[in-house]
């Protein structure tokens, strides 16, 4: 009976893993990026061919860009309260961020009706139809973000989100996050080719 074992014999080779949720959200963030990037070129083609209206962007626009970077500041805090499990803080932080980002979604609809009041359309010239699409886009991406925020609200309330059950919380904050990169992008965007 021959018991030698082959020479060639293959160790198995160790496979990436990766959060199929983290992943997924990864993907998701891409596929947004993707978005944005398409969208501030076409403004850039259109804009260059002329008939452009210039009209300044209302003051509104930038109070709610300092709540929404207000907003990822306690969304920071709801994630290292979590970490420590420090839930009395945790509960506070998140709670905040979500009023900070319904504060955010009506400053921008303020936003949208003092341009309406400028005579600054959706349909008409397209610096117009461009804000708004921008600022829609964003906005209902920011409503995704505040649905997974209360997701992780509800989680946090219930005790389900701590130092040792972290993937949620760590998905809701790199994706309040990235909104929030995301809107100071599209606002010095539209503040520096307006």
């Amino acid at each position: 009976m021959n018991t030698a074992q082959p020479l060639t014999q293959r160790q198995p080779e160790e496979t990436l893993s990766m959060d199929p949720k983290k992943f997924i959200l990864w993907l998701f963030i891409v596929s947004i990026v993707m978005l944005f990037a398409s969208q501030t070129s076409a403004y850039l083609v259109r804009r260059a061919e002329g008939n452009w209206l210039e009209y300044q962007i209302p003051v509104i626009f930038s109070y709610s860009t300092v709540v929404l970077f207000l907003s990822s500041l306690f969304m920071q805090w709801a994630y290292y309260s979590a970490k420590k499990d420090n839930f009395a803080n945790l509960k506070i932080a998140i709670s905040i961020t979500f009023v900070l980002g319904m504060a955010f979604l009506w400053m921008q609809f303020q936003g949208w009706k003092e341009l309406v009041a400028m005579k600054v359309y959706f349909v008409g010239n397209p610096s117009g139809s461009f804000f708004y699409v921008f600022t829609g886009l964003h906005g209902f991406h920011l409503i995704s973000g505040l649905l997974v925020l209360l997701y992780a609200l509800v989680a946090a309330f219930r005790m389900k989100v701590h130092a040792k059950s972290l993937r949620q919380m760590e998905i809701c904050t790199t994706y309040w996050h990235f909104l929030d990169v995301l809107w100071l992008y599209l606002f010095f965007f539209l503040l520096t080719f307006n």
